[in-house]
């Protein structure tokens, strides 16, 4: 076990300080995992999760190829005319169309439609644009929280936990609506200034004419066939048990047939420095989980909270939101259901419910689960490697050349963290403690 943390603690300080490639550093440190024999070989290639690959891969060639049709500075013009070329409401807008679609579509999905549009209009208007592509990660796992399908782990919980997508609805929806309430509040605050846009920007703005922007008419109406498709084959996906992952690869397939694209065109599109670094964090967290890293912790958090409700609540709150920040939630995830679930009878005898299953739910089951989902979600906002989104935004803002650190995204990831979960302390004491 300790031969496997020293290698994960000493590839993340390497990965944080940029002082070598972050691919490079996470592909090395698998490497070395492997050659340590801290995990098998074949372990660590099966802990790829290949639906997330598929899933960028096919989702890259989709957006490489719809981008050379101009649709994107089509869709930018106009957005950039409805605000009226007003930075401040142009970033609102894009923040809270970010964690909308997120909610109901894959983050990483969200970003990569996103990102493109939101550099556009960025340079159009002459406002910041890398505040705003970290901001729109931020949101996008904020907005994720607050779904069944929003993001992975929510999916873990809801079923290992038997949650249905309603349940999600009402426990969840209602406290990251205020988490983004606030969150707005803040940023209409800190970057009123400094998202004005130029006069020349707002003067270009005026006088764009959207419709020549399409370069490519009759390619630009076969991709959104198939992106319609895609986007309607993501949504209802889990019904007929197809993972997105596949679903975003038929579409890049079918987007490059129908548009008469050579395999070798259609995969320049492909980040490989992205798909690279996490096949490389995938084996390293496994690595972890391999050694039973993950459970250990679950049980030392069992232990400091010495039994009382509300405290391990909070605690599994806090702990997996600070764990999310370091490793990938999805693990994380797997091992802290089980743990939940051996607590909810010690919890239920002590607190003489034993046999009274609808109560145990409601009291003690389901305040745990929330805790966990709202945790491991939101606690990929505090550095760069806390959730796909950020690993995804960053290679896309580094190749328009809007690169940012590691410490960069941490220091507007983490305060939203924080406060999103403060938010989320106060709401799971008033809404299941409080009242008992």
């Amino acid at each position: 076990m300790l031969t496997a943390i020293v290698i994960f603690l000493v590839t993340y300080v390497l990965i944080a300080s940029e002082k070598v490639d972050r691919t490079l550093a996470a592909l090395m440190g698998a490497v070395v995992m492997i050659v340590a024999r801290a995990v098998p070989y074949s372990k660590a290639l099966s802990a790829i999760d290949m639906n997330v690959i598929f899933l960028l891969i096919g989702m890259m060639v989709i957006v490489g190829v719809m981008s050379q049709t101009g649709v994107f500075e089509w869709l930018a013009i106009h957005l950039a005319r409805a605000a009226k070329g007003n930075g401040l409401l142009i970033m609102c807008s894009f923040l809270t169309m970010t964690a909308m679609v997120s909610a109901f579509l894959d983050n990483v999905t969200t970003i990569i439609l996103v990102a493109p549009l939101t550099i556009l209009v960025t340079q159009i208007l002459e406002i910041p644009t890398r505040p705003l592509l970290i901001l729109e990660a931020v949101f996008s796992n904020i907005g994720g929280t607050a779904t069944l399908v929003g993001d992975p782990p929510n999916i873990l919980i809801g079923a290992k936990a038997g949650l249905s997508f309603n349940a999600f609805i009402i426990h969840l929806t209602p406290a990251i609506l205020v988490v983004l309430a606030v969150s707005l509040l803040i940023i209409g605050k800190v970057y009123a200034k400094t998202m004005r846009s130029s006069v020349a920007g707002c003067e270009r703005i005026r006088r764009a004419k959207p419709e020549l922007a399409i370069l490519q008419p009759v390619e630009l109406r076969r991709s959104l066939v198939v992106f319609a498709l895609v986007v309607v084959g993501l949504f209802v996906g889990r019904l007929i048990d197809v993972e997105p992952g596949l679903m975003a690869l038929a579409g890049g397939v079918a987007m490059a047939l129908v548009n008469r694209r050579e395999a070798h065109e259609v995969l320049r599109y492909v980040e490989w420095n992205t798909i690279f670094f996490f096949v490389g964090l995938f084996m390293l967290i496994f690595g972890l989980e391999h050694n039973g890293v993950f459970e250990r912790m679950g049980e030392w958090l069992l232990h400091m909270t010495g039994g009382n409700l509300l405290v391990t609540a909070l605690a599994i709150l806090w702990f997996s939101a600070v764990a999310s920040a370091i490793v990938d939630n999805i693990p994380l995830v797997m091992a802290m259901i089980p743990l939940v679930q051996s607590m909810t009878p010690v919890f239920a005898q002590q607190m003489g419910l034993t046999g009274q299953e609808a109560l145990i739910t409601q009291r003690i089951s389901e305040p745990l689960f929330w805790s966990l989902a709202l945790g491991a979600c939101l606690g990929g906002n505090g550095t760069l490697v806390g959730a796909s989104a950020n690993v995804v935004i960053s290679q896309i803002a580094k190749r328009n050349n809007q690169g940012f650190t590691f410490m960069e995204f941490s220091k507007l990831g983490f305060p939203f963290m924080v406060l999103s979960l403060v938010i989320c302390t106060a709401y799971v004491y008033f809404r299941y403690f409080f009242l008992l």
